[in-house]
């Protein structure tokens, strides 16, 4: 028997009501031009995906000067609170919910993309990897490690992008934790070698994460506040002595901070690192757990029907089936995604792939 209308009930987060419990996972794609502006067609993309539960747009530097992508948008200047206006604006009008993925890219910005500047992390060590630049693609390079005296800049930085997210008109924002950014890189023991209070255990680990968490916090009610963790994944360089020590802690602490919810990327990219953290994340975080990485529509709602999750976040899927809530009800075959207009700069791949005919 199948448990697929368990993906249809509706969920509370805070003070609002989701329709179902078929999320978006933020997705870089890319559009926002080399001035990092949310446009008309980053609207319609979203938009035409606002059957979702949630829509959690794309990593968006909180901070100017921190671009790990070229062409990703910001939410550090009143233009692009504008230009987010567009899309909240067209969200809002088919139904839809939206947060903002606010970011730093830490160690992962390069100089090619930030007109020179050396980028920052908890540790001076580079990313083993190259990243598309204007010059071609080049390796990434050292980065400086932050001095303490200049984390609370960096604080004040993602508290300024969620009152940009609110000017915008959002429903809440999601911090990112995850993927080798910069407070995954202070998160996880590969990447931070400092001492002090932001270094060694896991405890000094999180300090950041949770400063971030509490200020953004201040200007939105915690319970429109997410969190985006993976602490398996192994892109950017990234890997941690004990993931499932890491998930058990957070998943406990998290739980003080009354969130909105805890989204959490279940496994790697790459295969490197192997483990659960679904489970001790289920026993351990008292509030909505919504997992990502790979799910079918029938394993997510297995999963969903007997309590292990409380939302699915898919990610290709949704790139490639703006109408993949109606697809799931109806059993209905997916849309291809074409791998090549992932991140390419105008509307093929982007805002043209077909929805069911009615």
């Amino acid at each position: 028997m199948s448990n697929i209308d368990s993906l249809f009930k509706p969920l509370t987060i805070g003070s609002i009501e989701l329709s179902n419990r078929i999320w978006m996972a933020p997705l870089t794609r890319c559009r926002a031009g080399l001035d990092h502006q949310p446009n008309a067609l980053m609207a319609e993309y979203y938009a035409q995906r606002a059957s979702a539960g949630l829509i959690i747009a794309e990593a968006t530097m909180a901070m100017e000067g921190n671009s790990a992508f070229w062409q990703e948008p910001g939410v550090h200047s009143q233009t692009q609170v504008d230009g987010w206006r567009l899309v909240t604006d067209a969200v809002h009008a088919k139904g839809g919910k939206i947060f903002l993925q606010i970011w730093h890219g830490g160690r992962a910005c390069h100089p090619a993309l930030n007109a020179g500047k050396q980028p920052v992390a908890p540790s001076a060590i580079a990313i083993i990897d190259e990243v598309h630049t204007p010059e071609g693609k080049l390796p990434y390079t050292e980065p400086r490690a932050l001095r303490d005296d200049e984390i609370p800049g960096i604080i004040a930085g993602f508290k300024q992008a969620a009152v940009n997210a609110k000017a915008a008109g959002f429903d809440g924002v999601e911090v990112h934790g995850a993927n080798g950014y910069l407070l995954d890189q202070f998160l996880r023991d590969g990447s931070n070698k400092r001492s002090g209070a932001y270094g060694g255990p896991i405890e000094n680990r999180a300090r950041l994460l949770l400063e971030v968490i509490a200020a953004v916090s201040e200007v939105w009610d915690s319970k429109q506040v997410g969190l985006r963790l993976s602490p398996l994944n192994s892109y950017n360089s990234m890997i941690d002595s004990d993931p499932i020590a890491l998930t058990t802690w957070l998943a406990k602490r998290l739980s003080d901070c009354n969130l909105a919810y805890l989204h959490l990327m279940r496994s790697d990219f790459f295969q490197a690192q192997q483990g659960d953290v679904m489970t001790p994340a289920r026993e351990h975080y008292k509030g909505v757990l919504v997992g990502n990485m790979g799910y079918s529509a029938d394993e997510a709602a297995d999963a969903i029907a007997v309590g292990k999750l409380d939302a699915v976040a898919f990610g290709v899927p949704f790139l490639a089936n703006p109408d993949l809530p109606a697809r799931f009800k109806l059993g209905a075959p997916l849309n291809a995604a074409d791998s090549s207009t992932f991140y390419t700069a105008d509307s093929v791949g982007y805002t043209d792939y077909p929805v069911m005919a009615d």
